[in-house]
């Protein structure tokens, strides 16, 4: 096994347990309205490419060592701390913020399949999940957070009409 391929599948398995906790907020802060179902649909479908990710970090003996999921941990919480501290008030910015960190999490992800993609022509243990498939829904899931990002951009960053 590679200490590269280790690493880099637990760090993206990191990453996925972060995204599902933002999007678990988001969820909830915005129950019954567009942003909950987003953000429940992407829950959804993180579960099942994160089996995917576990099987391949299983095929290749690949577990978080406990350092590792401390930091994310921990990772996870400074940015829940930074959104909070920017916006206390839960408004446009942290909104805006956290589709931003969200997206970027997606488009990594979206890479993340392309690189094991690749790396698969030389790696057998690569060899099974649909990647095309992946990195479909990876820029179809970019494409759904768009418009709650630009919301909340224009929300966040638009001065406040005259009185």
């Amino acid at each position: 096994m590679s200490d590269d391929l280790a690493t880099y599948l637990t760090d993206h398995m990191a990453g996925s347990v972060a995204a599902l906790d933002l999007l678990g907020r988001l969820r909830d802060a915005h129950e019954g309205g567009p942003i909950a179902a987003t953000a429940a649909r992407l829950i959804d479908e993180i579960g099942g490419e994160r089996k995917v990710l576990d099987g391949l970090a299983e095929k290749v003996g690949a577990t978080p060592p406990l350092p590792r999921k401390a930091a994310s941990w921990a990772a996870e919480k400074a940015t829940q701390l930074k959104l909070l501290y920017d916006d206390p008030a839960a408004g446009g910015l942290r909104l805006l913020e956290s589709f931003e960190a969200l997206s970027l999490g997606v488009e990594g992800k979206r890479l993340l399949w392309r690189s094991l993609r690749a790396a698969s022509a030389r790696r057998p243990e690569l060899v099974g999940p649909d990647y095309d498939g992946l990195i479909a829904l990876a820029e179809d899931q970019r494409g759904r957070l768009e418009p709650h990002r630009l919301a909340a951009a224009e929300e966040a960053l638009a001065p406040a009409p005259p009185a």
